[in-house]
């Protein structure tokens, strides 16, 4: 909202400044600040940058397989489904995560041992390049609290402590037994290079924590792993290695069931063996001993179909172990980790893969033990599936075992048939039948054996891991952080923060009134004008186009509102503490009014410190004191004002030993009495009411008071004395001035009038 007033037929425009306004002109005012405070906080961080070393992120990916690919390829193993098993992601995920996995990749790139070399701007790793290495193989515990500075006096030693020491030798230090590693010889001369021995477990930490390892999307099984370092090369190093161990214990998991499958027959193979050599032994020496070279055709088919029976018996005793084997592998503990048992024989593929199902979980089981507690809810999920999945097998088992029973009792029926009709032979046939019916058998025994071994070996020898490296290890050209965009932009921040807090702090603790919203909040007095401040203070301005001028039009044109009824108009103008523009105003005002054909007089009723007459060049004459005892007349305290028509001054005159009760004479009201009579308007320029009493003195006999504040002069805690006399109405119409405002657009009311479109002198207005 805006205040409209009517002046010589013109519109004036008061702006009504808002909180927001008076708050930006604050700091808009101490634009030069702002901009110092921003430039000096931009080179800060231009040096901060310098010395911060820059780190980088290396990404990589792989694939976790879902589908039976690989192994699974031979007859053997798809007959025996020893690896096919589908992965859960997340279980993947954890164990690239895990402890075990990053303790082999920092022993296995010695990462324990960092690398510096001195610069500019202080320093910086190194890695893969460093010109020796540092394998520590016994440490003190000093050897964690110090970092080592090594020199290169010569080609083949280094100094640490002022001590020199040989390269490529195990060597005895204040720090332990080191041995210092060089590939080729050293250059004299060589930068000194500084050595940092961490503990291990420290850096297996460090390096978890920047670790990420997490899927490309919900729908995908490819797993990204990113990982933040100052040195590229060693980032991509270690997630390069970390997927190669992985990969490695896949590998080597997986190939756990097939090395006991085939310890499992080698150990046949060597008991077949010596029974076979055994039987063959019998039967050349039965022959020898009898001369019997070959036996009738009828027989030869007998011994065949008996060969084959005893064939099938024997493979059924084989798949009766096999499966008390899982039997007692499902009735074993849960927490007793052992291989999975050998599915040798066993032709029931919902049986064999409920065995490898089993046997993969117990091995996510065990590797999740290893990064997390036994409350994990995956591990619990794991636990769960395991226990039902071993009670299927235990159900499978049980049929199996008794369809197995079965085909075993029939088998030893028929035999029991054959050896019967065996009796019939003669007994020299007879007994080489059964010499050869024992050959047979173990024949078929071994060459059943060999076989499963050649294809078991083969499917050992070929085992792949479930996961494919997708993209190795690489690193971005740019550092993630520091970066220079953002720290650039907090600092410039910080640099605008600096000054406004300044500028805050200081406008917090002063004490005194700065803007029209402070006397808005403190006092509900309202306010007349606003005068700018006069850089020529206590002058006469009326005759100036300038904006001090129109303003004290505006307050005379604002007068009206403050006008009693009567044909004259008494105003007081008094403040709170000296210098606050109570002399300037009131005289401007007054010459104001007398250029509007208005008689007017100015009283100088500071009889204390009298001003006004300085102020007008104006000696010490007859003025009020004398007025008041009795030794002028109103026509001999009265002085015209030069340049001035209808404007009078009536002075203090001599200054009196008691001027409160001198005020407080009949003179005093005789004398107001006889001015209305001959002036319309008479202004009163009264003591501080904040020092002395003297304007209370005269307040009954003034229609309207002007209480003048000045800017960043007037103390805020007499504002509320304001307000309370404004409240108690002890001073008629009190109108508050604020006076010393700047002299720019942002600090006060601003205008700008053109006198040419009226083509008016301004000292007729």
């Amino acid at each position: 909202m805006s205040n409209y007033y009517l002046e010589d037929n013109s519109l004036v425009i008061e702006p009504d400044q808002s909180n927001l306004k008076a708050n930006l002109t604050k700091y808009l005012r101490n634009w030069p600040w702002f901009i110092l405070s921003v430039m000096l906080a931009l080179v800060v961080a231009y040096i901060y940058l310098l010395y911060q070393q820059p780190v980088y992120r290396a990404k990589a990916s792989m694939l976790v397989k879902d589908e039976q690919k690989g192994a699974t390829s031979s007859e053997l193993m798809k007959e025996f489904d020893i690896f096919g098993q589908q992965k859960l992601v997340d279980n993947e995920i954890e164990i690239l995560k895990s402890y075990m996995l990053m303790d082999k990749v920092v022993g296995d790139l010695r990462l324990d041992v960092r690398y510096f070399l001195d610069s500019n701007f202080g320093k910086r790793e190194i890695y893969g390049n460093e010109p020796v290495q540092v394998i520590v193989e016994q440490a003190y515990p000093e050897l964690y609290h110090k970092v080592l500075i090594l020199n290169f006096p010569d080609a083949d030693h280094v100094r640490i402590d002022e001590v020199n020491y040989p390269v490529n030798k195990s060597v005895w230090t204040p720090y332990g037994r080191l041995r210092i590693n060089s590939a080729a010889p050293l250059t004299t001369g060589t930068a000194p290079l500084l050595v940092q021995v961490v503990h291990r477990d420290e850096m297996v930490e460090a390096y978890l924590g920047s670790l990420s390892v997490e899927t490309k999307s919900k729908q995908s099984t490819v797993i990204e792993l990113t990982l933040d370092d100052a040195v590229p090369a060693k980032a991509k190093a270690i997630l390069n290695s970390m997927m190669e161990h992985y990969n490695a214990a896949a590998i080597e998991d997986k190939n756990k069931t097939a090395a006991n499958t085939l310890r499992f027959l080698d150990e046949r193979l060597q008991l077949v063996s010596g029974e076979l050599q055994t039987v063959e032994k019998d039967v050349e020496v039965y022959k020898t001993r009898n001369s019997i070279t070959d036996l009738s055709t009828e027989a030869e088919n007998f011994l065949q179909r008996v060969g084959s029976n005893d064939a099938q018996l024997n493979q059924v005793n084989i798949q009766l172990g096999t499966v008390k084997d899982i039997e007692r592998y499902i009735n074993s503990r849960s927490q007793d980790r052992e291989v999975a048992p050998s599915t040798l024989g066993l032709s029931d593929p919902v049986l064999l893969a409920l065995i490898s199902q089993v046997s993969d979980m117990e091995f996510k089981r065990e590797s999740l033990l290893q990064t997390s507690s036994p409350l994990n809810p995956n591990l619990q999920i794991l636990e769960s599936q395991i226990r039902n999945t071993k009670a299927n097998i235990r159900d499978n088992v049980q049929t199996a075992k008794t369809m197995l029973e079965t085909s075993r009792q029939q088998l030893l029926v028929a035999n029991r048939k054959m050896e019967r009709v065996i009796r019939s032979i003669p007994k020299k046939e007879r007994l080489l039948l059964d010499i050869s019916r024992q050959q047979a058998i173990k024949n078929n025994l071994y060459s059943f054996l060999l076989q499963k071994r050649e294809e078991t070996a083969v499917s050992y020898a070929s085992t792949i891991a479930d996961s494919r490296i997708v993209d190795t290890a690489r690193s971005g050209k740019f550092p993630i952080k520091p970066v220079g965009r953002t720290i650039y932009l907090l600092f410039a921040v910080v640099g605008l923060l600096i000054p406004m807090g300044v500028i805050t702090a200081k406008d917090s603790l002063n004490n005194r009134v700065t803007r029209r919203l402070d006397i808005e909040t403190i006092t509900q007095a309202p306010i007349l004008g606003e005068v700018m401040k006069s850089k020529e203070a206590d002058k006469l301005v009326m005759g100036d186009r300038s904006v001090i001028a129109e303003q004290i039009r505006t307050i005379r044109t604002n007068l009206q509102f403050v006008k009693p009824n009567t044909e004259s108009q008494v105003l007081l103008f008094t403040s709170s503490i000296g210098g606050e523009g109570k002399t300037f105003l009131s005289l401007n005002l007054g010459a104001s009014l007398a250029l509007v054909d208005c008689p007017t007089v100015i009283l100088e009723m500071d009889l204390r410190k009298p001003q006004l007459r300085k102020t007008l060049g104006m000696s010490s004459k007859v003025g009020i004191s004398n007025y008041l005892i009795g030794d002028a007349t109103l026509d001999e305290a009265l002085h015209p004002i030069p340049g001035y028509d209808n404007y009078y001054i009536m002075p203090s005159g001599p200054v009196p030993p008691n001027p409160s009760e001198l005020l407080s004479r009949k003179r005093l009201e005789q004398l107001f009495s006889e001015l209305r009579q001959r002036f319309t308007h008479v202004l009163v320029d009264s003591p501080p009411i904040g020092l002395v009493s003297d304007a209370q003195l005269i307040a009954p006999f003034a229609d309207s008071t002007l209480y003048m504040v000045r800017h960043d002069v007037t103390p805020k805690n007499y504002l509320k004395m304001v307000d309370t006399l404004y409240k108690e109405q002890r001073f008629h119409n009190l109108n508050i001035i604020l006076n010393g405002v700047g002299q720019s657009k942002n600090d006060s009311y601003y205008y700008n009038y053109s006198y040419g479109y009226y083509g008016e002198d301004p000292e007729k207005a």
